[in-house]
């Protein structure tokens, strides 16, 4: 690296100690042969404005937002592109000419997943669970570009369920069910977008196996653990699974193209994440 020529980017959110975004992003970056060097910010909540500004005064030329800022963080932008405007919410932050621009790459980033991962959406029953940040991206990105036969939108507050569902009604057919519906639902889909089961409290599921249909694709956005409580009982059901960390190669090979203005190196991220042996979609980490 060369001094006050190092571009930087980085991560804040609180928790972000579990993060492998800096191990990827990094790993992309020598690929490509860039100075540059992405990091990893604990920020607390009444400290993110000051943060932002901070960043932006620094020269940070980009950033990536997880929780719990991904929708106030949109208060301290200059502007928001269409993704994050539809969701509400902003994972992705570029600092252009001075201009901090806010992106969603959530919706676009668990498409690619399903995809990757064999899940079809066009005419299918879609659980998601959740209604914040990362719900909202991927629950619009499905109703613009997913064609699903219907939208259910759960989680432990049914009223913040409902408003999500009837957001996204304008683009698809969308209803929001309490968790203990969700059996009846009968999803040929589920996506997890909430923290629930993510380390230290691993052993939690807003679902029981018997809400999982055996033919059902499960994904989970928690990564880490790898196998969430979640994944854990769709593989005991026979269930197809789409590990986390498909979801996060994905996002961040979309953040990298935002930054820099050219393809990531994509298959480089996986290895990064995986070791030797290149990442599917299920796959266990040894």
């Amino acid at each position: 690296m060369r001094g006050n020529q190092t571009k930087l980017f980085c991560l804040i959110g609180d928790p972000v100690e579990h993060s492998l975004s800096p191990k990827m992003i990094n790993a992309a970056f020598r690929e490509m042969g860039k100075d540059c060097v992405y990091l990893a910010f604990r920020v607390r909540k009444e400290d993110l404005g000051i943060t932002i500004k901070g960043l932006k005064a620094l020269g940070f030329l980009g950033c990536n937002v997880t929780i719990p800022h991904k929708v106030s963080v949109k208060e301290h932008l200059d502007s928001i592109d269409e993704s994050a405007r539809l969701s509400g919410a902003v994972n992705v932050i570029s600092n252009s000419a001075g201009e901090l621009i806010g992106y969603n790459t959530d919706g676009a980033g668990a498409l690619k997943a399903l995809e990757a991962g064999g899940g079809r959406l066009s005419g299918a029953n879609v659980l998601i669970l959740g209604y914040g940040g990362a719900a909202r991206g991927v629950a619009f990105e499905i109703a613009q570009k997913g064609n699903p036969a219907e939208l259910a939108i759960s989680g432990r507050s049914l009223s913040k369920a409902l408003s999500l569902a009837r957001e996204v009604s304008a683009l698809a057919p969308a209803h929001a069910i309490p968790l203990s519906g969700c059996r009846e639902a009968r999803a040929d889909i589920i996506i997890n977008c909430t923290p629930v089961g993510m380390w230290p409290k691993i052993n939690v599921s807003l679902l029981k196996a018997e809400d999982l249909g055996a033919n059902c694709t499960v994904m989970d956005l928690v990564y880490n653990p790898l196998e969430t409580e979640l994944m854990r009982l769709a593989r005991l059901r026979g269930c197809k699974i789409i590990s986390g960390l498909e979801m996060l190669v994905q996002q961040g090979a979309r953040a990298f193209e935002i930054w820099l203005g050219e393809p990531a190196p994509i298959d480089v991220m996986r290895r990064a994440l995986s070791g030797d042996a290149a990442l599917q979609p299920g796959w266990k980490l040894s």
